[in-house]
């Protein structure tokens, strides 16, 4: 029969046979031949990876810096004029800044690349009948599959047979909740992904029962290939550092430009010849450049990456650091993100009275208490019975790991397991008591589970399962003394506190038991109802205060997950997450909404539930169209495309999958929500170090542009040659900025708002400071030349000016440190590579002068002790008006 094509999308919403008439296919399979012909037709049921951009593409982009292009030009002219050392040097930097820049983007866009990691080896696979072990990479749709617990799902395949099915979907839904399976469900169109219980997916895993379903979509066309497919498609963009710096070489070129216009006019007015300018030109174009920047930049991000090591953030993209220094929006996940990630069984209701249990996850301590007073279990029959019945019904347990319990099982059954431990009773013990003799076993269908046991009064059978379907098949209540028959009103009473429970975000268990004559399903009628067990996931520890801490930073906390709406509403204002004015969305209620709303309702709503990966995708470029810096965290396969959409993509380095982690910027080494604001604190850090150094830099470089300008507007001689200021700039400048990158973290770093995004990295009264001491700065320089060129040769000048530009750039790194002075023993010493970083240029420049070759590679001759005395007095005054400054202004 042929295939139709293209095929209907709602595979959930179809009945089974109706699938395998639109596949082509019937009970007995697709034959060998047919399978054969679809295979070379549709391809095999691989994923397959987009090739990574290439090493030359990647190159070619660290050329297109309007930066670069200035010092392109400048060597250009420097070699065309017959100076060859200055084109030489000029090409050197360029060189270096070019190659930084390619080895540092130098990173395989491998995204799609994990997905081969999710490959299934094997599939059961029945065809003309006979069920066949074969590579998976063989199936088509339309293929019968065969599913039993402990294998992945090799393709997306809608259920024909289903018995006690369940499966883990984790890596697409980021739930890791076992899903009930049922072929025979009743599905609207409209239904999302994770509540299809009649598909099963490739890659996602079978922990439970059996099944049989035809295979719908294969490699690429399935929903991880399809999840794959759209995180690949994902442009990667520049980060803030990275606009700020590119605006800034922009302003820069228009600097050096309007720079060297103005002394070519002024020079050609003053009766200069052109080749005279020349050098003068090159000069400025140098001065205009700070060439250490780059390097700068880059080595401060990536001691900030060597930082975020120590607290347990792995930096993948060394842009990264600073980004997280930006962020305004933190979207995550909520399992294992925000919560535990542990069921654990906080509440017991039983007939008038309500137990709290204390304790998280699956360690079994804990306490019972009642109104905040503590109670003895064995203390209170009714609750005591219950925890005997969720231990019995149950094929859970727990497990210690070196020092941490996990649950062996359903997380649902190991935390009624932890419950009854917490009181003392243990399931072994309790089968001796009890002996087994017999189960129901959970269904979708029935949503209970039973087992039989033989005691001193006869056959009894203890339930767990859906209250809804518990209650109704109990007539009695056990009221703290024994059975007694349900009164008028009390069914509704008690299925009202079911929906109590529920509305604070608790999954509800009903506890029933009941005499029977043999173990089977349909004695399991005239139950006595016990108890309601509430169970929740728990916050994980710390995040809180994390969450806090991020309020108070300026940033908002969003929770995307795949659970319930009114779960995630229970959790997120249990959190802080949502706030009084703000409120929960759910993914179909999302896809209702063009761009333009969602974009506007993004503000107002803080916590979305079952959303899809293109809702997850939609929800961080909306937050991004409104000049949001967005860190966007997560774990699964379901996680990618908005892990590589966000500004920030932060994967979890435990439960994380790789194609999380490809597709991420930084990993989470611990797994844990609060070390995404210990990162943040330190890309706040690494951004005002880098306002530092830029601060310290452009006022070095705006220097040297002045006393150029100044130089030639009063009609002398050139003070500077482009060979001493790339000096200046690569070595006497450059250890002193590489301190900054290191300077300790201001006071109240995590208690100011973030950053505009849209801010230029240079502030007006930032320019302003630039200016100032650009000013002094070069205001000494100049002194120091006109006073050498009445005392000597134009090389002792020349000298002099060099000498005492570089030691005021030095001693200015004082006025670079911080808003507050640093004349004080302790303040001065609290950044060590600071001093250290004075004495090491220190020590260079008397090497310029004192090292003969160097010196005649410079330029420089030479200075008398009065030369160096004069060059030391005015070199220190910038640092002197600045620490003063400073000092008045704290006080």
């Amino acid at each position: 029969m042929p295939i139709v094509n293209p095929p209907p999308p709602n595979w959930h919403g179809i009945a089974p046979e109706e699938a395998l008439r639109l596949l082509g296919s019937n009970r007995r399979g697709l034959s060998n031949a047919e399978a054969a012909r679809r295979l070379a037709r549709d391809g095999g049921n691989v994923f397959r990876a987009t090739p990574p951009v290439p090493a030359w593409k990647i190159l070619l982009a660290q050329l297109k810096s309007v930066v670069t292009a200035l010092l392109v030009a400048a060597a250009a002219i420097a070699f065309l004029s017959g100076d060859s050392l200055d084109a030489a040097a000029i090409g050197a930097v360029l060189f270096l800044n070019v190659l930084l820049g390619f080895l540092t983007e130098l990173r395989a866009h491998r995204a799609m690349e994990a997905l081969l990691g999710l490959e299934v080896a094997r599939a059961h696979v029945i065809r003309d009948g006979v069920t066949l072990d074969l590579d998976a990479r063989e199936l088509v749709a339309g293929d019968l599959i065969e599913l039993e617990s402990g294998q992945q799902v090799p393709a997306d395949a809608r259920l024909l047979e289903a018995t006690e099915l369940r499966t883990v979907e984790a890596p697409l839904t980021g739930e890791p909740a076992p899903v009930d399976k049922s072929a025979r469900a009743s599905l609207a169109v409209a239904v999302p992904l994770p509540d299809r219980v009649t598909m099963v997916y490739k890659a996602t895993s079978v922990v439970h029962g059996t099944g049989r379903a035809v295979a719908v979509a294969t490699g690429m066309g399935t929903e991880v290939g399809r999840i794959g497919t759209l995180a690949g498609a994902v442009v990667d963009e520049p980060t803030p550092l990275e606009r700020r710096l590119d605006t800034l070489g922009r302003r820069l070129v228009m600097l050096a430009l309007a720079v060297a216009g103005a002394v070519v006019t002024l020079g050609l007015l003053r009766g200069l010849e052109l080749t005279e300018l020349v050098p003068m030109g090159i000069a400025l174009a140098v001065a205009a450049v700070p060439e250490g920047l780059p390097a700068v930049a880059t080595i401060t991000m990536a001691v900030g990456m060597r930082r975020m090591v120590r607290r347990k953030a792995l930096v993948r993209r060394l842009s990264a650091v600073e980004t997280l220094g930006s962020a305004t929006v933190i979207c995550t996940d909520k399992t294992g993100t925000l919560t535990a990630g542990e069921m654990t069984a906080v509440v017991v209701r039983l007939l008038g009275r309500e137990v709290a249990v204390s304790g998280t996850g699956y360690a079994p301590t804990g306490d019972f208490t009642v109104a905040g007073d503590r109670l003895a279990p064995d203390h209170e029959p009714g609750l005591m019975l219950a925890l005997r019945i969720g231990t019995l019904a149950n094929r859970g347990d727990i497990g210690r790991e070196r020092s941490l319990w996990k649950a062996q099982g359903d997380p649902t059954e190991a935390a009624l397991v932890t419950l009854a431990l917490k009181a003392g009773l243990r399931r072994p013990a309790l089968l001796t008591e009890w002996p087994e003799a017999g189960e129901v076993p959970f269904s979708s269908e029935r949503l209970l589970m039973a087992t039989f046991h033989r005691t001193p009064e006869g056959l009894v059978g203890c339930v767990k399962g859906g209250p809804g379907r518990v209650l109704a098949r109990c007539t009695h209540v056990f009221d703290g003394t024994g059975p007694r028959p349900l009164r008028e009103g009390e069914r509704e009473s008690l299925l009202g506190l079911n929906r109590e429970l529920a509305s604070r975000g608790l999954r509800v268990l009903a506890l029933a038991m009941g005499p029977a004559a043999a173990p089977t399903e349909a004695e399991l009628q005239g139950l006595t109802w016990v108890a309601f067990v509430g169970l929740a996931d728990p916050p994980a520890p710390g995040v809180l205060a994390t969450i806090r801490s991020l309020q108070g930073a300026g940033i908002r906390t969003v929770m995307l997950t795949g659970d319930q709406k009114l779960t995630a509403e229970s959790v997120g204002r249990a959190l802080g997450v949502i706030g009084p004015d703000e409120s929960a969305l759910d993914g179909a209620e999302v896809e209702q909404l063009d761009d333009r709303e969602l974009e506007d309702a993004v503000w107002r709503v803080a916590a979305f539930s079952r959303v899809s990966p293109e809702t997850k995708l939609r929800i961080v470029d909306a937050f991004r169209r409104r000049g949001e810096i967005v860190a966007m965290l997560g774990d699964g396969v379901n996680d990618a495309p908005a892990l590589r959409k966000a500004d920030l993509g932060a994967a979890m380095g435990i439960r994380g999958t790789d194609l999380a982690k490809e597709a991420s910027d930084i990993v989470l080494v611990d797994d844990r929500f609060p070390t995404i604001a210990a990162a943040v604190e330190e890309g706040r850090v690494i951004f005002d170090n880098i306002h530092k150094f830029v601060f310290y830099l452009f006022s070095c470089n705006l220097a040297e542009i002045f006393v150029l300008f100044g130089a030639i507007a009063a009609g002398l001689p050139t003070p500077l040659l482009p060979l001493q200021i790339l000096w200046l700039n690569l070595l006497t400048d450059t250890f002193p900025a590489l301190a900054l990158a290191v300077e300790p973290a201001e006071p109240d770093v995590m208690r100011q708002p973030p950053r505009d995004p849209d801010a230029a990295l240079l502030s007006t009264p930032m320019l302003r400071a630039i200016v100032g001491y650009g000013v002094l700065i070069a205001g000494a320089a100049l002194g120091a030349y006109v006073w050498g060129l009445g005392q000597a040769e134009p090389a002792g000048a020349r000298t002099m000016a060099f000498m005492t530009l570089a030691l005021a750039q030095i001693f200015h790194l004082g006025n670079a440190r911080g808003a507050g002075p640093v004349v004080a023993p302790a303040e001065a010493l609290r950044n060590r590579w600071a001093v250290g970083a004075v004495a090491l240029s220190l020590g260079l420049q008397v090497a310029a002068v004192a090292v003969e070759p160097l010196a005649r590679v410079l330029g420089v001759v030479p200075l008398s002790s009065r030369e160096w005395g004069v060059a030391v007095g005015l070199g220190l005054v910038p640092a002197v008006v600045g620490q003063a400054l400073k000092t008045r202004s704290t006080r």
